[in-house]
């Protein structure tokens, strides 16, 4: 029989998600946190949002919080690393 250890991040008494590692699941948590300060933040903008864009655009800006951060700072945000282009042969038909 094996034994395996989970993570489980409950919310006012809601399971939220389960996780193997420790680490990944103190990660949900601080997001979840992100998300409870950014909803009513973002409610209060003259967006007129309503409650399900409010979280889900709170979801979004919390899940990239790092590209958020150094957009906010004035730079870019972070490109995905290309993949290496193959050079595609030419076949000369005859």
């Amino acid at each position: 029989m094996a034994v395996i250890t989970q993570f489980v991040v409950v919310r006012e008494g809601v399971e939220k998600m389960t996780f193997t590692s420790k680490k990944e699941a103190d990660a949900y948590d601080k997001m979840l946190d992100i998300v409870d300060n950014l909803v009513p933040f973002l409610a209060e903008s003259d967006a007129q949002l309503d409650e399900t864009k409010c979280e889900q655009l709170a979801f979004y800006l919390a899940s990239n919080k790092d590209d958020l951060a150094n957009i906010l700072k004035g730079g870019v945000k972070a490109k995905p690393a290309k993949e290496p282009k193959t050079k595609k042969k030419a076949v000369k038909e005859d």
